[in-house]
């Protein structure tokens, strides 16, 4: 193996959220765990990279490529820069809806180093004619290039340095049959349990120099949907309310406070979510709704709600998915305090 790289992002197709602000940035890097020892969580998930990693390291080879599927905010970037990481090579960091060109990737392949891990984030928005070349590239170590247009074109066989590509999807569904079947490993990550979500809370209230008792911790990772990215902003928007009303210490009255003051309720619904239950209990009284209906009574995008919202409430047994649209369940008019009749409060 070579010798350990510093671990790179690719700054031409990398894209910062504008409303991140530069220090919340450092602060979610920071907080990223940077070894499998250090990783909370996903027991079974870990386990299996302890033997892919060891494995491609005893024998002297380059790590199989890895695909992880799972929710957003689960931790599937951090798991490709520990990919990187345990084996001391470098990584290459882009996403699928910026490669728009089969030039981009072999841009990016080609200047790779031997044995570097290039990281693909949803991985299901490569265009089609930028997935083929991938294809190549990691059965064959190779891709072919046409140059030109017309009768003048020809093509060009490129030689690629070993690499590992470790594509991270939310929805492995719309992964091509013939780009899923060419990873050797599929990981699928799960939201995590308010007990692993309460450790990360303390892990990275210490990294960031937080004063917070176990019950405070508890009561963020209760509210923090079985996600450890949710998780860690709670824990800075709980943060900077001590800092301002309180003392300075996260205690369960003091998260309590601030949880309630973000809109952030006891079953981790926020303002969306409750509008989306609003409109299924209280307007439309439990019967079915349909998508596109949904999406212009809360004002989001169809797509938004499909895969930011519904699953989690599906999870919790609050709204049903049928042939006919949305149905809100008994727990939603239970939990919204309203009546399953008539769809007003009790």
């Amino acid at each position: 193996m070579s010798p350990r790289r510093e671990v790179v992002a690719n700054e031409a197709v990398r894209k910062v959220d504008p409303e991140v602000s530069e220090i919340e940035e450092r602060d979610e890097s920071s907080l990223r765990p940077r070894s499998l020892d250090d990783f909370i969580g996903q027991r079974d998930l870990i386990e299996h990279l302890r033997i892919l990693l060891g494995a491609a390291k005893a024998r002297g080879h380059v790590v199989d490529h890895v695909l992880f599927a799972g929710p957003p905010g689960l931790g599937k970037t951090s798991l490709a820069g520990i990919v990187a990481g345990e084996v001391g090579v470098g990584l290459r960091i882009t996403s699928g809806p910026v490669l728009g060109r089969p030039g981009d990737l072999a841009s990016i392949l080609t200047d790779l180093n031997d044995d570097d891990v290039l990281f693909i984030d949803e991985i299901h928005r490569l265009p089609r004619a930028v997935e083929e070349v991938l294809y190549p590239a990691m059965e064959d170590g190779r891709i072919d290039i046409v140059i030109g247009k017309g009768p003048t074109a020809r093509s060009i066989r490129l030689d690629l340095p070993r690499f590992t590509l470790v594509g991270a999807t939310t929805r492995i569904g719309l992964v091509a049959p013939p780009l899923r079947d060419r990873f050797g490993f599929i990981g699928r990550v799960e939201l995590y349990e308010p007990e692993e979500l309460e450790s990360i809370v303390l892990r990275s209230a210490g990294l960031l120099g937080v004063q917070i008792d176990t019950a405070g911790a508890r009561r963020i990772a209760d509210r923090s949907r079985g996600t450890p990215r949710i998780a860690n902003r709670l824990l800075r928007r709980v943060r900077d309310y001590t800092d301002v009303k309180g003392d300075g210490t996260i205690s369960v009255s003091v998260a309590n406070q601030a949880l309630e003051l973000f809109g952030v309720d006891e079953l981790g619904l926020d303002k969306v979510d409750r509008m989306i239950l609003d409109v299924l209990c209280r307007r439309f009284v439990g019967n079915p709704v349909g998508l596109t209906t949904l999406s212009q009574s809360v004002g989001e995008e169809p797509s938004t709600i499909e895969d930011a919202y519904e699953p989690f409430l599906v999870q919790q047994g609050l709204i049903l998915r049928t042939p006919r649209g949305r149905i809100g369940t008994d727990r939603a008019f239970e939990h919204l305090g309203l009546d399953r009749g008539t769809g007003r409060l009790l």
